[in-house]
C-alpha cells in the first residue's frame, strides 16, 4: 500500500451512505454522512441503539464498505484498495479497542500484544521489544506474563489498548471501551485514553454514555443514520482556556 501524502486528515468521509437489502425492505443505516477527523483529534461518536453509530464504526474501521460516497484514510480512497491492502491498512494503521477486550484466553498479556506484529511479519526480537514497550506505556509491564483470566477487567482492557497501539497506528478506534467495566476500572481506562490524546494520538471513540463522550474534544451525534450534531465539548473549551 502506497504511503499517504502528508497534510491529509486522518479520515474524511464525504456523503457516505450504507444500505442493507433492497426495495421495500431496504434499511438505510447511514444517510450521506460527511465527517473529517484531523491528526491528534479526540472525537466521540454517540447515538442511541439503532442510530447507525455501529455501522459508522464498521465503515471507519474498514470492516464494512459504504454503499455510496467516498472514504479517504490519510488521503487514500479506501474503495480503491483490494482485500489484501485493506487488511494491511486495518492491521497497521488502525488500532481497535473493543468492549469485550477480544484477548486470546490462554495467551499471556505480552503474547496478546504481539499478535498484530506477527501478522505484520516482524521478527520475534522486534515483536517482543515493541510489545513490552506498549505494555509499559499502559502501566502493565509487570503483568506481561499473566493470562487474561489473571487480570481484572480494567487490566484486560489496558492490554487491549497496548495491542491497539503496538503498530503505532494513525487512528485509535475504541468501541464502547468501558462498557464491560466497573466505575473504577472505567475511570482508569478513560484516563489512559486521555493521556494518549495528550500525547498526540488520534482517537475516535464510540459510546452511548454522555459522561464518557464529554471527555473528548468533539462530540458527533448520530441519529437515524445522519449526523445530528458535531461540536466541541466543554472539556475541550476548558483545555484551550487552561492552555
Amino acid at each position: 500500500m502506497s504511503a499517504a501524502e502528508p497534510g491529509h486528515p486522518v479520515l474524511a468521509l464525504e456523503r457516505i451512505s450504507k444500505v442493507y437489502g433492497s426495495g421495500e425492505t431496504a434499511v438505510h443505516a447511514l444517510r450521506e454522512v460527511s465527517l473529517t477527523v484531523h491528526r491528534g483529534e479526540y472525537v466521540a461518536i454517540v447515538g442511541r441503539s439503532g442510530s447507525g453509530k455501529s455501522t459508522l464504526l464498521n465503515v471507519l474501521g474498514c470492516l464494512d464498505a459504504a454503499t455510496s460516497g467516498t472514504y479517504r484514510f490519510e488521503g487514500l480512497d479506501v474503495s480503491r484498495l483490494d482485500d489484501r491492502r485493506l487488511s494491511v491498512l486495518r492491521n497497521r494503521q488502525i488500532g481497535f479497542v473493543f468492549q469485550s477486550f477480544n484477548l486470546v484466553p490462554r495467551t499471556t498479556a505480552l503474547a496478546n500484544v504481539e499478535l498484530p506484529l506477527i501478522y505484520a511479519g516482524l521478527g520475534r526480537r522486534v515483536r517482543r521489544t515493541r510489545a513490552r514497550a506498549a505494555l509499559s506505556a499502559v502501566g502493565l509491564l509487570d503483568r506481561s506474563s499473566h493470562l487474561p483470566t489473571e487480570l481484572s477487567g480494567g487490566q484486560q482492557q489496558r492490554v487491549a489498548v497496548a495491542r491497539a497501539l503496538v503498530t503505532t497506528p494513525a487512528l485509535l478506534l475504541a468501541d464502547e471501551p468501558t462498557g464491560n467495566l466497573d466505575s473504577a476500572s472505567s475511570a482508569d481506562v478513560l484516563e489512559l485514553i486521555d493521556r494518549l490524546h495528550r500525547a498526540g494520538r488520534t482517537i475516535v471513540l464510540i459510546t452511548h454514555d454522555a459522561d464518557v463522550a464529554r471527555r473528548a474534544e468533539r462530540v458527533v451525534v448520530v441519529d437515524d443514520g445522519r449526523l445530528a450534531e458535531d461540536g466541541a465539548t466543554t472539556a475541550a473549551t476548558d483545555r484551550r482556556r487552561s492552555g
